[in-house]
């Protein structure tokens, strides 16, 4: 089946990360997942593969559109070792890979579209970026901003939201979502146009 593109979440799998802010990522897509197991007209089904990930078939607008969405298993540093396999099983270049990750560099509240340029030092993002063979794939910057204090950043990453952030976290999910919806619907440049705008 020739699909549309890949969608990625990056976070690290189990119980102990589930809350983290390095597992933004991962929140999206089952945002994103259950909008499509829920929407009229569209059809998100599990998929058994021989990879270390969770793998998702969606389908939109009646079939019009198909994607596949993945949440690499193998922990944030190795996350492109899943991405490389099913972008090459499935012949899906890497400009048409969209990885949605937690970003340092923007504020909690924020989100906006990146396509290729640097990596900010995100370890999920070099594994996919080595495995791919290139920078040139979208990415979806979901803002954690970065600590206050001196704590190292490593620790922060994998610390849980504070209390008063939850608000802010699923207002951004919500308009994570509707990005992700308006990428697949409409492609980059326009749904960066639309996010940017708001």
């Amino acid at each position: 089946m020739a699909y549309d593109g890949l969608i990625v979440g990056l976070g690290n799998p189990g119980t102990k990360y589930a809350r983290t802010r390095h597992n933004f990522g991962f929140m999206l897509a089952d945002r994103v997942v259950a909008y499509w197991a829920n929407r009229p007209g569209c059809v998100c089904e599990s998929r058994n593969v021989r990879l270390n990930a969770t793998v998702w078939e969606a389908g939109e607008d009646f079939g019009k559109r198909s994607w596949l969405l993945v949440k690499p298993l193998t922990f944030m540093n190795l996350s492109g070792q899943v991405v490389g396999e099913l972008a090459r099983k499935h012949g899906i270049p890497a400009a048409k890979i969209l990885v949605m990750h937690d970003e340092l560099d923007l504020p909690l509240g924020t989100v906006r579209f990146k396509f290729s340029g640097g990596l900010a030092g995100h370890n999920g993002l070099k594994s996919v970026a080595a495995h791919l063979g290139t920078r040139d794939f979208c990415r979806l910057r979901l803002g954690i901003g970065r600590p206050e204090s001196s704590e190292v950043m490593a620790e922060y990453v994998l610390r849980s939201f504070l209390a008063e952030e939850w608000g802010a976290v699923a207002q951004v999910l919500d308009l994570a979502v509707d990005a992700v919806l308006d990428y697949c619907r409409d492609g980059l440049d326009s749904a960066t146009a639309k996010l940017h705008a708001r």
